[in-house]
């Protein structure tokens, strides 16, 4: 009797946690039927409004609406996934459409089928080369390496009570890695198997970088980089070499970029700030952006001393290599994990990643809140 009384005593509270999972999905099902329609709308209305301030005028509300719509989901793996997907990347090339500039802008104007994910996934389609086939190749083989990675890393949090806190914050720094090249990868080798196009690998290996404008431009997250380029630090170069009267501003024109190079970085910091807020739903503590303004500080010195000197003096790259990454990791420790961390991503993802299991297992929606990640 007391068995059957403590199981009915259970009940409003399993159908209470039932609900919400529902409702998650429900709002994650509702959010992208929002999004498709808003990229029906945006694609078509360039037939009708010219590049320039009318176009501009008529994206920005699907503009705003796509910085909104992240907020109405709470899952760590739903709703930070969404937020990049849309918030950051399809928000930045719809401005860029509107102004006919970016991967949306072509001549002829691209088909729907091929507008949508290019502007709300990240990929970049690219014309296809026997470099680019073996780049994808072993792209592939790699996604199956970082997964095998992946695993191992979980396995070793277990222990992470016998470990050091900085030996787990560069267990950190490998974690996001590997689940960022798993994310970006395996959209893009989906789309890359339905569209039978070639496209650009997200990630170049950035731990073979040899200094940090190599890492930061040709390596780290190229799906941003490349969005970033034209978004921000082409128009504010152009205005710095060209717009600027040289009575003003006597700058010459190599050094025009640098300016551009602490935009980019500023823009960079601001929106990972509300990509963590997406995931955490904490005010924002500036560290991030602190981070960027420091790379992007650290690059700029870098790139006016490769200027100054012009060549005649090179570190070798067996020295400059493990610098960078060193100066990377080690700022990252002071200013970017501790933000992030302070939400607790790493628990919710365990125990959505864990509930999503159960799911598959047996059928059954579990509230990720009532699962213990037994490896944190």
């Amino acid at each position: 009797m007391s068995k059957r009384l403590l199981k009915s005593s259970h009940l409003p509270k399993i159908r209470r946690n039932r609900r919400e999972m529902e409702g998650e999905i429900h709002n994650f099902m509702v959010i992208w039927a929002i999004v498709l329609t808003s990229l029906c709308y945006s694609h078509t209305i360039a037939k009708f409004f010219p590049k320039g301030k009318s176009r501009f005028l008529a994206i920005i509300p699907i503009v705003c609406l796509f910085f909104t719509l992240p907020l109405y989901l709470t899952s760590i793996n739903l709703g930070s996934t969404t937020s990049f997907f849309i918030a950051w990347l399809a928000n930045f090339k719809l401005l860029l459409f509107a102004f006919g500039k970016g991967p949306l802008s072509s001549t002829p104007p691209l088909p729907l089928s091929t507008f949508i994910p290019l502007a709300c996934l990240p990929i970049k389609f690219q014309s296809s080369s026997t470099k680019t086939i073996q780049k994808n190749t072993k792209s592939s083989l790699n996604l199956v390496t970082k997964i095998a990675l992946l695993a191992i890393l979980i396995k070793v949090y277990n222990y992470k009570d016998h470990l050091h806190p900085k030996i787990i914050l560069f267990f950190y720094c490998l974690h996001i890695y590997f689940v960022l090249e798993i994310m970006l990868t395996t959209v893009s080798t989906m789309v890359r198997v339905v569209s039978r196009v070639e496209l650009e690998p997200p990630f170049d290996e950035p731990y073979k970088t040899s200094s940090l404008q190599d890492f930061w431009g040709k390596r780290w997250n190229l799906m941003v980089t490349n969005i970033l380029r034209p978004a921000v630090y082409d128009p504010v170069r152009f205005i710095m070499s060209d717009r600027i009267p040289r009575k003003w501003a006597p700058i010459p024109a190599k050094w025009a970029p640098l300016p551009a190079v602490l935009a980019t970085f500023f823009v960079s910091g601001l929106m990972h700030e509300l990509i963590f807020y997406y995931i955490s739903r904490l005010n924002p503590s500036w560290e991030v952006t602190c981070f960027f303004i420091i790379h992007g500080v650290a690059l700029t010195l870098e790139i006016m001393i490769k200027k100054l000197l012009n060549g005649k003096f090179l570190v070798p790259r067996i020295i400059s290599g493990p610098l960078a990454l060193g100066f990377i990791i080690l700022t990252s420790f002071w200013l970017f994990f501790p933000p992030l961390l302070r939400g607790k991503p790493d628990v919710k993802g365990c125990t959505e990643s864990l509930a999503f299991l159960e799911f598959i297992r047996y059928g059954k929606l579990v509230n990720p809140s009532n699962i213990t990640c037994p490896f944190l």
